[in-house]
């Protein structure tokens, strides 16, 4: 077993005292290892880094960390492929929610999410994977729509 120094925010610990006294972990070594596990199997439960999806991913910045709004907005343009929609909303004077909506593979969407939410300043993140089919067989609705498009079917 090794021994890790971890500094955290005074929030964070309150979080982590708080599911140690819900799961009756007996110290915070033991409630992080059991939370380490817990999102570990959540992420490899989900489907192959290959197959379609599409998704939410909700997070919660500090809009006063230096340069963090730019590296987020890049972070999105370099990946518009997966990028939909983004909603922002001003939580309070520093504080900001942005929720997105992406589509395309699971691991190209969950690497984005990392990108994203490991970002220093980024407060909260969580990222929701739904299985999606894209329909292989594009179509038209109408002559002007002489290109067609696909569907995603969830």
């Amino acid at each position: 077993m090794q021994r890790i120094t971890v500094s955290l925010d005074d929030e964070i610990v309150d979080m982590i005292d708080a599911f140690m006294a819900r799961r009756g972990a007996t110290n915070r070594s033991e409630a992080l290892r059991d939370m380490v596990r817990e999102t570990v199997a959540r992420d490899r439960a989900g489907q192959a880094d290959d197959s379609a999806c599409v998704a939410t991913l909700a997070y919660v910045y500090d809009h006063e960390k230096r340069h963090l709004d730019r590296r987020l907005t890049a972070s999105h343009h370099r990946k518009h492929d997966l990028s939909v929609a983004t909603l922002h909303v001003h939580l309070n004077h520093d504080t900001c929610l942005e929720v997105s909506v992406l589509r395309g593979a699971v691991g190209d969407v969950r690497a984005l999410a990392d990108e994203i939410t490991n970002e220093r300043g980024v407060r909260h993140g969580s990222l929701h994977v739904l299985p999606a089919q894209v329909e292989d067989e594009p179509h038209s609705h109408s002559d002007t729509d002489a290109a067609g498009h696909t569907h995603i079917a969830v």
